[in-house]
């Protein structure tokens, strides 16, 4: 199975509850932090809820 790694580049301070919840839920505690996380319908799902937070860096396999 395949991997995603997503850095988190941009602060979430103006942005919804559920958003906030989704990138925690991803597993990120700091910025600027990198997760390497399964490729998923779910995640990318999460991903594209907050991918004005993140970043994709690559497809891991």
């Amino acid at each position: 199975m395949s991997h995603l790694k997503i850095k988190w580049t941009k602060s979430y301070i103006c942005c919804t509850d559920d958003q906030r919840a989704t990138v925690k839920s991803l597993g990120f505690k700091r910025l600027y932090e990198e997760k390497t996380v399964k490729n998923s319908p779910e995640i990318r799902g999460m991903v594209k809820k907050v991918m004005h937070l993140v970043t994709v860096l690559e497809d891991v396999q």
